[in-house]
């Protein structure tokens, strides 16, 4: 789908190219042109698939056991919600912030 953008009445090159580029970042654009960048094998393009499965079961695992907290209200299929809609992720700002309670760790102590 094309992005198209209008100049706003009293708006400044540097404000569209901002708006452009926000866009861009929420259609996927500019992550899919990276990746596309290099020419990936199939073979490579498979391991880095089950690499991130792997890494998404095991935090599944992680938050089912009560190590790491969940990001956001759980879905119906078991899985954190993420996005404006759900309450998870998005936004400015830490995970404290409005909280104002001790800094979240990623379960091992270390902080996010």
């Amino acid at each position: 789908m094309p992005i198209r953008i209008k100049a706003r009445a009293g708006e400044s090159a540097e404000q569209l190219m901002r708006r452009f580029k926000k866009m861009c970042e929420k259609e996927g654009l500019t992550k899919d042109i990276k990746r596309n960048m290099y020419y990936e094998k199939p073979s490579e393009k498979k391991q880095r698939a089950l690499r991130k499965s792997v890494k998404r079961t095991q935090q599944l695992e992680m938050i089912r056991m009560g190590i790491m907290p969940p990001r956001g209200p759980m879905r119906p299929g078991g899985r954190p919600g993420t996005g404006p809609k759900t309450g998870g992720g998005g936004g400015r700002g830490g995970p404290n912030r409005g909280a104002g309670g001790p800094p979240r760790t990623g379960g091992f102590g270390r902080p996010r």
